[in-house]
């Protein structure tokens, strides 16, 4: 395909490492991200996923040419989403072409139709892109491809997305952190043919398993209350009688309890996964927990000739049960890669962060942003209430600010209308700030801010919240 010549705004089949050809669009790259050495590609946007990539021009066919042939030999609902989407775009694109071409205005011009004429020019600006719907941008590890957390308005995020993307491809060759995994190109997953076995079900864990079964895995369960296992027996996995038994009779084993105790018990204690592991053994421990923790049980499982890989993952149940988590990997890069089809079942995209201890530090960081923030918005809330203020307005307000986000949104809905139905334990992200808190002190880095996060969390658990929801810490302001 070398000798089709491709422009911005063509669309085309992109072919992404070992992934399936995805439908997308040629568009101009952000302004700092620069192509790969050595290789003559183009920046795709998918439809469907919104991910972006370079791809190399012999990975790309013109998308009307191949239409047939790609439908016949893909599959999946993703995939026909996409395709669908394709269809809805040019539709659009053919109505406004309709429509500009009846509406010159008195000296003969057409009126510009934004988005064709974003997509034909050839602008490096990150403001060309202005897709109101534009999701994170992910490309394949062998183009080294970044995630962008990018906001809803490309405009006002240029700078640290360009920050960013200098910083990390500055640091591809170190442990600190490696190109994200782009899972969520695949319109359909190939399950592996590895067995799997999964300990603990609790709100994350159960959402997990969930869509391991429905994507084709062979799944072997256990949870500390059995009961928990009925349902998944039902949608058709094997049961486990103890952790050591589902260690032994699987290949990869992953856990997901609430605390280091629990983390160190479940290998450790008795009829634990140690007694379970024998050379080539793979464990995942996906737990929240501090990097000392994810250390020992590295040292532990490999000392029985067992590898090993810490996967915690970002989200909450209803991304754990839409199989949209985070996953941040560190330790045994070759489980990362055999937990490949497990991870495009549970979530969007998986970073893999190299030395043991990695992940945990990271997920830390991130929960302690979280906790410190759902805090601040709570105590937002609580003294727009003191002043007089509307809390509906306030929420109103923020929402159509900077700090708008679904999170932001839900949570404060959630405290307006009394609902703390936990999404994510408050005692989880108490344990989390603490755990982050001692952290910093190792690394003799302050925390004031999470300092007195917990300490709101704290009085919030004083006062029954634990099993609530984290949005519950606004009862703590209030008692």
């Amino acid at each position: 395909m070398a000798t089709v010549h491709l422009r911005i705004g063509d669309l085309v089949w992109g072919k992404l490492g070992r992934y399936p050809p995805w439908p997308g669009k040629i568009v101009s790259p952000p302004k700092d991200l620069k192509k790969p050495r050595g290789k003559k590609c183009h920046f795709v946007k998918f439809f469907g996923t919104e991910d972006h990539a370079w791809i190399k021009v012999e990975q790309l066919k013109p998308y009307h040419a191949h239409k047939e042939e790609m439908i016949k030999i893909n599959k999946g609902k993703r995939f026909q989403q996409a395709v669908d989407a394709v269809e809805d775009f040019l539709k659009k694109a053919k109505g406004k072409e309709q429509n500009s071409d009846g509406k010159g205005d008195s000296k003969g011009k057409k009126t510009p139709n934004k988005p064709l004429k974003i997509l034909e020019e050839d602008d490096e600006d990150l403001s060309a892109l202005k897709d109101p719907s534009e999701k994170p941008v992910k490309d394949d590890p062998h183009f080294h491809h970044f995630l962008l957390s990018q906001s809803e308005k490309p405009a006002s995020s240029m700078e640290p997305i360009s920050k960013r993307l200098k910083i990390i491809e500055e640091d591809t060759g170190s442990t600190s952190i490696q190109a994200a995994d782009s899972t969520a190109i695949n319109g359909s997953v190939t399950p592996t043919d590895k067995r799997i076995g999964f300990l603990g079900l609790g709100l994350m864990g159960s959402g997990i398993v969930s869509n391991l079964l429905k994507m084709g895995h062979v799944v072997t369960v256990w949870n500390r209350t059995a009961e928990k296992c009925d349902l998944f027996v039902q949608e058709g996995a094997r049961l486990g009688r103890t952790p050591a038994e589902v260690a032994s009779m699987c290949d990869i084993t992953f856990s997901c309890v609430s605390d280091p105790k629990a983390a160190r018990d479940l290998v450790m204690g008795p009829s634990g996964v140690l007694q379970g592991i024998r050379p080539g053994k793979c464990y995942v421990e996906m737990s929240t927990v501090d990097p000392e923790t994810i250390t020992e049980l590295s040292q532990v499982i490999t000392s029985r000739g067992g590898r090993f890989l810490e996967a915690p993952v970002a989200g909450s149940q209803q991304l754990s049960n839409d199989g949209m988590l985070v996953i941040l990997a560190a330790g045994d890069r070759t489980v990362y890669e055999d937990c490949s089809s497990c991870f495009q079942a549970m979530g969007k995209t998986s970073f893999f962060l190299g030395e043991a201890g990695n992940a945990a530090r990271m997920m830390l960081i991130l929960n302690m942003v979280q906790g410190s923030f759902m805090a601040t918005i709570a105590e937002g809330l609580t003294l727009a209430q003191a002043t007089g203020q509307s809390q509906q307005t306030f929420l109103d307000i923020l929402c159509q600010g900077q700090m708008a986000s679904t999170f932001v949104d839900q949570k404060c809905q959630n405290i307006l209308q009394g609902n703390f139905k936990p999404d994510y334990y408050l005692k989880h992200i108490q344990k989390d700030l603490r755990l982050a808190i001692s952290m910093g002190d190792m690394a003799n880095h302050p925390t004031p801010m999470a300092a007195a996060a917990n300490e709101v969390y704290k009085r919030a658990k004083a006062l029954d919240q634990s099993d609530n929801d984290i949005s519950a810490v606004y009862r703590a302001y209030i008692h």
